[in-house]
């Protein structure tokens, strides 16, 4: 759990870095960050979804897990809770900005990934904390661009990161049979869609926004679709 704490404690210091002094960037420069961050989520997204090696399970996984995500209004949800600690912490420099967007985008961004599976589970078994140590630094970078540009929703992004890391690096002896490379590769390439819809809402490319919350079961749909494939496969 060590490298997980670091990891969380990353995003906390790095999005207050950002919320406090990005008040005191010029309009202009946050722009420009937010363009070039819209920019880069949307190559993460390029890459993940290029990476699909089956692109029925990609589409089978999107398409089966926003459709559970809209029946439970998870984006709802996720921006309900995310006005309410705005409304909270009015009048404070953390106050500003979307909060549930900047939530979402921060989360998705720092917990969608080969290096946060991947890395967790390294951590569990062999204790080798390396790839969550790297990650710890892109992420305590990322967390002062986001945080600058979009508001201070990027710390309360630590919480489901700790929570999501943790209990794959503490359940990584039950959960690495489940956890196989493709099935880590199918997790990433269905955050690709999502890493897009991100992208067009950062930079404001539909007049309605991205409903990011109702896309979030796509991302743990291959941990159940592909064992079901493999089973039917050998079935027929």
């Amino acid at each position: 759990m060590t490298a997980t704490v670091v990891n969380a404690l990353a995003i906390i210091i790095g999005g207050l870095i950002g919320s406090v002094f990005g008040n005191k960037i010029k309009e202009k420069y946050t722009k420009n960050i937010m363009l070039v961050m819209a920019m880069i989520v949307a190559i993460i997204g390029i890459q993940g979804a290029v990476a699909a090696t089956d692109i029925l399970a990609l589409v089978i996984c999107c398409v089966l897990g926003t459709v559970i995500g809209t029946a439970l209004k998870l984006d709802d949800a996720i921006n309900s809770c995310g006005d309410k600690l705005k409304s909270r912490l009015s009048g404070t420099v953390i106050g500003k900005g979307s909060i549930g967007d900047a939530f979402v985008t921060a989360t998705l961004l720092f917990g969608v990934g080969t290096m946060a599976i991947l890395g967790s589970i390294q951590a569990g078994i062999n204790k080798d904390y390396g790839i969550l140590f790297t990650k710890s630094v892109m992420d305590f970078v990322s967390a002062i661009a986001f945080s600058a540009a979009m508001g201070p929703g990027v710390i309360f992004s630590a919480i489901p990161i700790f929570v999501f890391q943790g209990a794959i690096t503490l359940l990584a002896g039950v959960a690495e049979p489940y956890l196989t490379k493709d099935v880590i590769t199918a997790m990433s390439a269905a955050g690709g869609p999502i890493f897009m819809g991100m992208a067009v809402n950062m930079l404001e490319l539909r007049e309605e926004r991205v409903k990011i919350g109702d896309m979030l079961p796509a991302i743990f749909m291959p941990i159940i679709y592909l064992p079901l494939a493999e089973l039917l496969k050998s079935l027929f």
